[in-house]
């Protein structure tokens, strides 16, 4: 059965770069090949001066120059993972969303070419997690992250018909690196107007109505129930944490070393489709991202 390939768009930048670099330690974890490439009209895309067709040679020129010092780069990294490299003339969303129907994962840096220095996300970025119907990785955070130093992959638990991809992708992870699960459910505590001005004057009869703390903790102990049964190897903590999902989960990705979260993709829906958990975390998050889909 051939593998496939664990996908990475480059550009030349540098945040490209480092994306080569994680793409080549994950391929090696997991043993798949790994595929570069790099669209001819990304510069125009990411807000570059247009160019004309008379200027196709040139830019195709310089696109085989980038293209062949990455593959060098990450060749250099690890000479066991098979590299191969494409140069596609299309914009870089198409042509990587393209490349995702036959990938194992999309990997892309935070930023592209031509975009400022800020820690935001590029444009590109963003399309592409937000429509690709293969898990994406972006490569962002810090150096420790990135390098894979806490030895932890965070996963932000959605409900139950929702996250059965995502924790999929989430214990492969764990499995492959040797390292500890944590999963995260959020929940929050709702404001009762009448409760907070009016107390009842007896206590009502039977057990008290089950709260939004341990719904979370119910859930989540059933998927942790069935993420035992399905990979017993892994190292598995989960914990109900009080607080907006978007931001427990950025909090906890600075000890983390991939944050994974589940994105649902409504067949037959042609727009961007990304929550706003996934949305914050691939801004803000301290350590590369994966956004899974899960078709429902």
């Amino acid at each position: 059965m051939e593998l496939l390939p664990l996908v990475v768009g480059v550009d030349g930048s540098e945040p490209s770069l480092t994306a080569v670099d994680w793409a080549v330690d994950e391929a090696a974890r997991h043993g798949l090949p790994l595929r570069l490439v790099h669209a001819f009209l990304w510069e125009r895309y990411e807000g570059a001066v247009p160019t004309d067709d008379a200027e196709d040679a040139s830019e195709r020129t310089i696109a085989e120059h980038l293209v062949d010092r990455a593959a060098r780069r990450a060749r250099l990294r690890d000479p066991e993972v098979e590299v191969s490299c494409d140069i596609l003339p299309e914009d870089a969303v198409h042509a990587l969303l393209r490349a995702g129907n036959n990938a194992f994962a999309l990997v892309t840096g935070v930023r592209g070419r031509g975009a400022s220095t800020a820690p935001l996300l590029g444009s590109t970025c963003l399309a592409v997690a937000a429509r690709a119907h293969c898990p994406v990785l972006v490569v962002r955070g810090d150096r420790a992250g990135r390098a894979g130093a806490h030895e932890r992959i965070l996963l932000g638990a959605g409900t139950l018909d929702s996250a059965g991809e995502a924790v999929g992708f989430a214990c492969r992870e764990a499995e492959a690196r040797g390292c500890v699960l944590d999963v995260v459910r959020a929940w929050r505590r709702p404001v009762d107007v009448v409760r907070l001005t009016r107390r009842p004057a007896h206590p009502p009869d039977g057990p008290p109505p089950e709260g939004p703390e341990e719904r979370a903790a119910a859930l989540l102990e059933e998927l942790l129930r069935e993420t035992a049964a399905a990979r017993p190897a892994v190292r598995v903590r989960g914990r109900a944490v009080e607080g907006p999902a978007h931001q427990v989960l950025v909090d906890r990705s600075a000890a983390a070393d991939l944050v994974v979260v589940g994105a649902r993709r409504r067949v037959g829906h042609l727009g961007l489709q990304l929550g706003r958990t996934g949305h914050t975390l691939l801004h803000r998050a301290h350590c590369p991202v994966a956004v899974v889909p899960q078709q429902v």
